[in-house]
């Protein structure tokens, strides 16, 4: 008993329409890579299903060569059989379109500098106002950022210099502390006045004691009031670490 003929028709239980469309779309993509392989031809496949997944085949290296190649056969072939002078008009139009974009951009900047406000009516004039105002405004909120920006690395740079010149202003006072030292300690007894060493000098001699009545000589008589004064003299000279001059 042969098999009965399939009324095509959507399916309308869910599971099997699923079920018809798995086993389908299976069988497709085999009878495509049978048809590339037998009979040497570049083949192209795509499905989507009633989810939007896609499921495709190529017989060549890359789908979109592929595209490409029908691209141009299909929609190159409907160029070239157009006249050309449709082609010519469709030319012409877009050559118009161009042209009368460019001369509304050339009016446009013109009324922008205050140029041709003449054939304006009022509410242009206040559309056009409101546009200078906008740009005014943004303009000068980014020259305001500008110069908030250059404040903040100018205050920066001042922080730093400051700090640079507290360094060196220490570094200094102690360089000439420490060659104020060295030459106090270079120049020494030196920076003493002179009179203050004279007077110093001076406080080590003492006027020497002694009897005048003393005498060397053949009248020579020993006195020992006048030799015990001489003894005390000498061993006070001796103590302080004085030596007279008429004893060297």
């Amino acid at each position: 008993m042969g098999r009965g003929r399939v009324e095509l028709k959507r399916i309308e239980n869910k599971i099997n329409r699923q079920v018809t469309f798995a086993k389908r779309r299976n069988g497709l993509l085999k009878k495509a890579y049978e048809l590339s392989v037998l009979c040497d031809a570049e083949v192209a496949l795509i499905i989507f299903s009633t989810r939007g997944k896609l499921y495709e085949f190529c017989s060549s290296s890359s789908m979109l060569k592929t595209l490409e190649r029908y691209q141009k056969c299909s929609y190159g072939a409907v160029e070239v059989n157009k006249p050309a002078k449709e082609l010519e008009q469709n030319s012409y139009r877009e050559y118009l379109k161009l042209k009368a974009r460019f001369e509304s951009l050339q009016r446009t900047q013109r009324n922008l500098l205050g140029e041709d406000l003449g054939p304006l009516n009022t509410k242009e004039l206040e559309q056009l106002e409101r546009q200078l105002d906008s740009s005014l405004k943004l303009v000068r909120s980014t020259k305001t950022q500008v110069m908030l920006d250059q404040v903040v690395d100018l205050q920066n740079k001042e922080q730093m210099l400051v700090e640079a010149n507290r360094a060196l202003t220490m570094k200094l006072e102690e360089i000439n502390s420490t060659n104020q030292y060295r030459q106090t300690w270079e120049a020494g007894d030196q920076s003493m006045p002179y009179g203050t060493q004279n007077a110093q000098s001076q406080g080590f001699f003492q006027p020497l004691e002694c009897n005048p009545t003393l005498q060397i000589g053949p009248d020579y008589r020993y006195n020992p009031e006048a030799s015990d004064q001489l003894t005390a003299t000498t061993q006070a000279q001796q103590v302080s670490g004085f030596i007279p001059g008429w004893m060297l």
